[in-house]
């Protein structure tokens, strides 16, 4: 709300990223109650030390808590902080959503061919030196096929984005793909671990870290924006499907 020199920002967020460590957090707040939508959307930047923002972790299904709700109460922040025009903070997030889609997207590219096999020989029964389950040899190989492919459509793009063709809402497709690629490749990784993959807590054989990165792959599907929303955008922004 405007209060002539300063804003006053009342509300939470949940699952901000570290913000119990943070010195600044971006906002999009409302500062225009007329308009519909993305309008009348600002963009703050606002000191943690400011009175009135608190944060509280949240502990994660993996056991981890690197992510915080985030309160305002009655907070002032002066009009200085206003980044951007007022009432356009949505022009701005946009653009900081793409680089976050895209920086996620980065996790399809990992290259751990060698680790699969390695798990699969070291923990699985063997024949004749192959992974003697051929359904699991073929789940590799597909997500070899997969991750492969992925990486190639990275570099095109990027290749084409040199040349001046702004990748837009294909950061979409590549948050998309790469999450679900994420999470099919730790749940392979599991299913090839045996029984250490079952393992949560430490033990004398296994530091439970295989469970707890499985588990931390779900919030993939929801960091950055929900898989549900990045669909969304596939179909309108990229295959022009009526809404």
């Amino acid at each position: 709300m405007d209060k002539g020199d300063y804003f006053e920002v009342t509300g939470s967020k949940v699952w901000t990223s570290y913000a119990d460590k943070s010195d600044y957090i971006f906002c999009l707040v409302r500062t225009d109650f007329e308009s519909s939508k993305h309008n009348g959307i600002s963009f703050l930047l606002i000191d943690m030390k400011y009175k009135g923002v608190s944060t509280r972790p949240i502990k994660l299904i993996s056991g981890k808590s690197p992510f915080c709700e985030t309160f305002f109460d009655s907070v002032k922040v002066p009009k200085e902080n206003l980044v951007g025009k007022l009432n356009e903070g949505w022009t701005i997030a946009k653009y900081l959503l793409t680089h976050e889609r895209q920086m996620i997207g980065g996790i399809g590219e990992t290259d751990i061919k060698k680790e699969l096999h390695q798990i699969a020989l070291e923990n699985l029964p063997v024949n004749n030196g192959k992974l003697a389950d051929g359904i699991l040899r073929a789940e590799i190989s597909n997500f070899e096929m997969d991750e492969e492919i992925f990486g190639l459509t990275i570099q095109r793009v990027t290749d084409e984005a040199k040349t001046g063709n702004n990748s837009g809402a294909l950061s979409s497709f590549f948050k998309y793909y790469a999450t679900e690629l994420n999470m099919a490749r730790e749940e392979l990784i599991l299913a090839l671990s045996g029984s250490d993959g079952l393992v949560f807590e430490k033990n004398y054989k296994s530091d439970g870290n295989l469970s707890r990165k499985f588990c931390r792959s779900k919030g993939n599907s929801i960091e950055g924006g929900t898989s549900e929303i990045q669909l969304n955008i596939i179909s309108k922004r990229i295959l022009g499907l009526p809404s």
